[in-house]
């Protein structure tokens, strides 16, 4: 699918493109990925671990210049999304930077790959977007609708666009996993609130939910992978067993829980092996037999937090998990 096309990621010095683009050029050999970011010392760093490859490409940009957007994308069959203003507190203090990029962004980017004549979109989207109580949630579920609406706003284009949602990447840039470990020698960890859960995904499993998604999108999709839960008084005492937790309370627009999938999306939503999938709302796409494939409807009622769950990390699991991925955590 993705073998000898033209990727571009939006965002892509981030945690995410650091995965993507060396796991994309081994397993498909596209013809060419171009990093389109706006941040160049980044791109400087990223550049050196690629030097010599000439199928990775950097576009310095930002998504709210909706015309640097359009030179980026000539060319391009397949956008990834991953662009955004995503720190909770950061979007709280400062509201209309988030909007101007999350939403404002968004509509450039959906624009210009129509006109462009892109093949497909993917949103990375996240467990915020779902019942929002923060800004950034807020931002990211207009994020979400303007995505699919994008697939009836294309009109006679073949441009499509899908959405992946996904909650805490563990190990990645800013997260709670490499803070723990930078702090854990003070011998106290900061614990917002001991009934705290969150979902645990790898970066790796998000990119291959990318993939999934460009491989069987109609248009419209929220993809949401099946991952499992820890409670986050766990997963400290996993980074530093000998550190006392002292409870500091929650932080502006932090939820207790994580939520992917709300009662109110449940209507509309199919489960499969490894994911499930929210239809479109509009157009009756929702009852649309090529979107649904061989999915089973959840129940009334359903929904996926990460206190409902029922696949839960094990710390032994954890402790692997870090343990083999030690010298990457926080890099990236």
């Amino acid at each position: 699918m993705l073998s000898n096309q033209t990727i571009l990621v939006t965002g892509g010095t981030g945690s995410f493109g650091n995965t993507f683009v060396p796991m994309t050029l081994a397993k498909y050999n596209p013809r060419k990925i171009i990093i389109f970011s706006r941040d160049e010392m980044k791109q400087w760093d990223m550049a050196k671990k690629f030097e010599g490859d000439p199928r990775v490409r950097f576009f310095i940009g930002d998504v709210r210049d909706k015309d640097r957007l359009y030179r980026a994308l000539d060319g391009v069959d397949y956008v990834v999304h991953a662009a955004a203003t995503k720190i909770v507190p950061t979007a709280e203090y400062n509201p209309f930077e988030c909007v101007k990029t999350n939403i404002n962004g968004a509509m450039n980017l959906i624009d210009a790959c129509i006109d462009q004549g892109v093949k497909r979109v993917v949103a990375l989207s996240t467990d915020k977007a779902s019942s929002p109580a923060n800004l950034y949630g807020a931002t990211k579920l207009a994020s979400d609708k303007l995505f699919v609406a994008g697939n009836s706003y294309s009109g006679g284009h073949d441009t499509g666009f899908a959405v992946v949602r996904y909650g805490n990447v563990m190990g990645s840039r800013g997260s709670v996993i490499p803070f723990f470990m930078s702090i854990k020698d003070k011998g106290v960890l900061p614990i917002t609130d001991p009934r705290m859960t969150r979902f645990m995904i790898s970066l790796e499993q998000g990119v291959e939910l990318v993939w999934h998604a460009f491989d069987d999108m109609v248009g419209g999709e929220i993809y949401v992978k099946k991952i499992p839960s820890m409670k986050m008084t766990d997963l400290a005492s996993v980074v530093a067993p000998q550190a006392r937790q002292e409870v500091v309370g929650i932080r502006p627009g932090e939820k207790l829980h994580e939520q992917m999938i709300s009662t109110e999306d449940a209507y509309y939503t199919y489960e499969y092996p490894e994911h499930y999938k929210i239809l479109p709302a509009i157009n009756g796409w929702h009852e649309c037999k090529e979107r649904i494939k061989d999915g089973q409807k959840v129940p009334e009622g359903f929904s996926y937090t990460s206190d409902n769950n029922p696949s839960w990390m094990a710390p032994e699991d954890l402790e692997a998990w870090i343990e083999s991925n030690r010298s990457k955590i926080g890099s990236i």
